[in-house]
């Protein structure tokens, strides 16, 4: 009955993986309502948990893709994949009113911009406190610090290790958890309750799953504007930290 069952699971893994996260996400949101009511959005639990998940799946494979490696979890490496993530965010542009976008104007693009080259500067000087001194190593973390998907690519692009291509996704999923969990306590101290303000948000903090998570515990209906502004944050990044960015931190520690 039990080689049934996983055969059945392992021939369509792919609905398993729905019923799997369903479960996680259904789970991190009845704790955050019981008992943290509200106050921690089930979404950043169910994040949290499904790290928790993927470290113990590489540690009892072996393997590289957490928790996707058991075999009867495969379906999960498609959902955790590229082109479902692309997808999601995209989706989140069909909520934005383009009349509410056009207010933003300026200050959306300043935001955007203040956004990224803080980020890379807070992430480059804490690098250098870590011992980090050469440029490689300076950018990638720095691009890490703007976003998980930005330090990858950028590390790539710029020739950096494996080793410091970890480390920069690390620190971007740590600002991602931090930014979705701290987004709900900050709202009203920042007046973060207008389609305006959260595109601002978005373009100043720029992770996109961070962001949304944050604003989707204070106001879901600010959850597009938002999301629209960190995704173009990531564009953003990949376009300055792999050039622009990188040529500055050669010419000031190459």
């Amino acid at each position: 009955m039990t080689q049934t069952f996983v055969d059945v699971v392992q021939r369509n893994n792919l609905v398993a993986g729905f019923a799997v996260i369903g479960a996680i996400v259904w789970v991190s949101y009845l704790v955050s309502n019981r008992f943290t009511r509200g106050r921690i959005h089930g979404s950043a639990i169910a994040i949290f948990a499904g790290l928790v998940l993927a470290w113990i799946g590489g540690v009892v494979t072996g393997g590289e893709r957490g928790l996707a490696d058991v075999p009867v979890f495969g379906g999960i490496a498609l959902l955790g994949g590229a082109m479902l993530r692309d997808f999601a965010i995209i989706a989140t542009a069909y909520g934005v009113d383009p009349e509410e976008m056009k207010k933003a104007g300026i200050s959306g693009s300043v935001a955007l911009l203040l956004g990224v080259v803080g980020s890379f500067v807070v992430g480059a000087a804490v690098a250098f406190a870590f011992g980090y001194r050469d440029p490689v190593s300076m950018t990638t973390l720095g691009a890490g610090a703007a976003t998980f998907i930005v330090g990858p690519i950028t590390g790539a692009a710029i020739g950096a290790s494996s080793e410091l291509i970890a480390l920069s996704i690390a620190a971007g999923l740590a600002k991602s958890i931090l930014v979705m969990i701290a987004t709900p306590f900050a709202a009203r101290l920042i007046g973060l309750n207008n389609p305006q303000t959260a595109m601002v948000y978005g373009g100043l903090m720029g992770t996109t799953s961070g962001v949304a998570g944050g604003l989707a515990a204070t106001d879901p209906k600010l959850v597009p504007y938002g999301a629209m502004t960190a995704t173009f944050y990531t564009g953003l990044g990949c376009l300055l930290c792999p050039s622009i960015l990188f040529l500055a931190m050669r010419m000031l520690f190459g």
